[in-house]
């Protein structure tokens, strides 16, 4: 069983990290399944418990970030091994069940300066990858780099294409990315070497929601494709 191989370890005085085995996929999503079951049983485990900050998913790791004055380290251990063993039933589908994220998107010219370069490396027409990028229903594996930012798992294999050679020095907000098996949207300008194709105007992250992250592990995500008029309009209806 692979729950019989998950290894526990330390991270300093802040966190108990769960890890998955190397052989457990995370293209195919069965290192996401397996890491929302564990975090569900996880939260189970430690309803109540003093300490405890957080539990947060990673794309092959969850942690439990805690206090540790206010919990004993061999007490964690000891519940996270009951977590361990009590998670191995069916996997949870979502964090938020049946919900499906929609985003829109300006494909190409200055919001996606690399869908030529994708679609040339991929063998496809521009409209070809806009067409495969929208179609696909994607999952949130984890969310990191900057706050917001979602790795989205379940890119057709065709527009799995490698990052740039050479990293841009600043990436516009609401831009989509493929890298790899990834695709992805960022949430703050940053320095980054995805391949662009798109932009949204929606806000993945915004401090001023009860949940600041839009997304989370679990999730799907859909793009459409919109207008530019329809993007410079529709800010407001879409954040």
């Amino acid at each position: 069983m692979i729950e019989d191989k998950v290894r526990l370890e330390f991270m300093g005085d802040q966190a108990l990290l769960l890890r998955l085995p190397e052989d457990v996929s995370i293209e195919t999503g069965e290192a996401l399944d397996r890491l929302l079951s564990l975090r569900a049983a996880l939260l189970r485990e430690f309803e109540g418990v003093r300490g405890i900050e957080d539990i947060i998913i990673g794309y092959r790791s969850v942690a439990v970030y805690a206090r540790f004055e206010d919990v004993a380290p061999e007490d964690l251990l000891a519940r996270a091994r009951r977590a361990i063993q009590g998670s191995g039933g069916a996997p949870v589908a979502s964090t938020r069940p049946g919900a499906v994220v929609t985003l829109p998107v300006v494909y190409g010219g200055s919001f996606g300066p690399d869908l030529g370069e994708v679609a040339e490396r991929a063998g496809l027409s521009p409209q070809d990858v806009i067409r495969l990028h929208q179609e696909a229903v994607y999952r949130v594996a984890m969310v990191g780099f900057s706050p917001g930012f979602a790795y989205l798992i379940g890119l057709p294999e065709p527009l799995r294409v490698p990052r740039r050679e050479t990293p841009r020095s600043r990436v516009e907000q609401g831009s989509v990315g493929i890298a790899g098996f990834q695709t992805g949207v960022y949430s703050f300008a940053t320095p980054g070497g995805w391949q662009i194709i798109g932009r949204t105007p929606v806000a993945l992250f915004d401090v001023r929601r009860s949940s600041p992250s839009l997304l989370a592990p679990g999730d799907e995500v859909r793009f459409e494709a919109v207008t530019e008029e329809e993007y410079h309009g529709g800010f407001g209806a879409y954040t």
